[in-house]
């Protein structure tokens, strides 16, 4: 009896162990064989999905990012209307294109549709028409570096968005981050690189997790328009104002050095500036940061399927994916851990609610000194102070998830805006008593967006029917175009003997 019971736990454990070698050779052969190449991607290629015959399952991954069902308190990657949810930002961007239309950015994926599909870009009839640089389509995807190639990259930059529409048609993939001969990450958008030199940093001297955050930084970043470079005066170069530091006061310090504003503001006057998207800014200075964490390894995670590892490229919000992004490092539970994000992101909303109601009294009380005849002498010191104030809001405010990578920082420079603001408005008083105008400025009715378009003298309707028509008759064509154009670039299939 006791030798049958030895006989069947050695079968048993032998059948085990087969198994576990079979799977062992299995997952090795599959290894082997992942990154046998199918195609010979060629130097400048924009096409993702040619990119994917050599790394599918990155590929798979990567088209991941057209989802659109993830909502967050603060983000997430479907479609929200920001001027809708928020009416304030519609008065504190009077005169600005972010006034008639602001949404929350979805995945990669919708990089051109949703740059073709909002306001700001306008409904130019063909080349040379519409409101918008050719600058504009900068971090939209993968066929930039390739004109930049071919054109020059200030030649790139001239002209009007229109004027590349036909062109720029692969949202953003593979070739904005990766190098086609070795796969290594690659900074492909001059803007990051001539930016280290001005700091007199050398970019070729970081390391692969550094790399891991400066290909992100080509785009989430603050940036404007230099029309004034020599040599290409009259082109929208793209540069970073990171001469003095990435702080908000240094680039502050920048923009005022050389007289820079983004436009002027329709009530206040002031000479405003508009933060893009200062998110790498904002990340080197919180704890992640410093830790040495990349912005891959929270929005990228490594994961495993079929027993392969590889970075996963749905690109999205770290709460969508906490067991990869967080709980590798946090062993919290993963509710925990999302409230913990919340409730850092909800006490943030609360002082920038808060700082964007007094800029709007402000731009408002501004706009009735002016009525009164007050003199651009007496308005001067006024205004840099709405300048500065609305800055710093909005510093905080698109560096979208500041609230959680730096908590810290984000709530010293809302506090600073407070400061500014609050003396701006001091003077204000001051001065529209000196007008004689000696009780509160009526506030508009901007309780809905609206109403608040209306308020500052913006014609929805006639800029829905110019979109309309833009869509209707000219994406079409550069569609068309765009295909045949790519018709021509063939695939070059890679032997297996080579």
């Amino acid at each position: 009896m006791k030798n049958r019971v030895l006989f069947i736990v050695t079968v048993v454990v032998v059948f085990l162990l087969g198994l576990l070698a079979s799977s062992i050779v299995n997952r090795k052969n599959e290894a082997k064989y992942k990154y046998v190449p199918q195609v010979d991607i060629g130097e400048n290629e924009p096409r993702n999905s040619e990119w994917g015959k050599n790394y599918p399952a990155e590929y798979q991954s990567f088209l991941q990012t057209a989802d659109t069902s993830f909502v967050s308190y603060q983000g997430g990657s479907a479609m929200r209307d920001m001027l809708e949810e928020d009416t304030n930002l519609v008065v504190l961007w009077a005169g600005y294109g972010f006034s008639k239309d602001y949404n929350q950015g979805r995945g990669h994926q919708h990089a051109i549709e949703d740059i073709q599909n909002i306001l700001r870009t306008g409904g130019p009839k063909g080349k040379g028409d519409g409101p918008m640089p050719a600058t504009c389509w900068t971090c939209k995807g993968p066929d930039v570096p390739r004109l930049m190639n071919e054109k020059g990259v200030a030649e790139f930059y001239a002209g009007k968005w229109a004027d590349k529409g036909e062109e720029i048609v692969n949202p953003i993939g593979c070739a904005d981050c990766h190098d086609s001969e070795t796969m290594k990450l690659t900074i492909t958008r001059p803007a990051l690189v001539e930016a280290f030199d001005a700091m007199g940093k050398d970019i070729n001297n970081a390391t692969h997790q550094e790399m891991r955050s400066l290909v992100c930084a080509q785009c989430h970043v603050e940036y404007y328009f230099d029309k004034d470079l020599p040599g290409k005066e009259g082109v929208p170069y793209l540069k970073f104002p990171w001469d003095n530091g990435m702080t908000v006061e240094a680039m502050e310090r920048y923009y005022d050095s050389i007289g820079f504003k983004d436009w002027t503001h329709k009530l206040s006057r002031a000479p405003m500036l508009k933060a893009q998207h200062p998110g790498y800014e904002t990340y080197v200075t919180g704890v992640h940061a410093d830790r040495g964490v990349s912005c891959a390894d929270c929005h990228m995670p490594y994961k495993s399927e079929g027993g392969q590892k590889f970075t996963d490229h749905h690109i999205q919000s770290p709460l969508n994916n906490v067991s990869n992004a967080c709980q590798v490092c946090h062993r919290e539970d993963a509710d925990k851990l999302k409230l913990n994000v919340y409730e850092r992101q909800m006490k943030t909303a609360e002082n920038r609610l808060k700082l964007e109601r007094f800029l709007v009294k402000a731009h408002v009380e501004a706009k009735k000194a002016w009525d009164l005849g007050a003199t651009e002498e007496q308005m001067e010191d006024i205004l840099m102070d709405i300048r500065h104030a609305q800055w710093r809001w909005d510093y905080a405010a698109a560096s979208h998830g500041a609230s959680f990578h730096s908590p810290v920082e984000t709530a010293r420079v809302l506090g600073s805006g407070f400061t500014i603001i609050q003396e701006g408005r001091v003077k204000l008083a001051r001065l529209l008593a000196e007008l004689g105008y000696n009780k509160p400025v009526d506030m508009p009715d901007i309780s809905s967006k609206e109403k608040a378009q209306e308020y500052i003298g913006l014609d929805m309707d006639a800029l829905r029917k110019e979109k309309e028509e833009f869509k209707e008759n000219l994406i079409p064509k550069w569609l068309e175009a765009a295909k045949e154009r790519e018709s021509k670039y063939g695939t070059k299939s890679v032997s297996l003997n080579e």
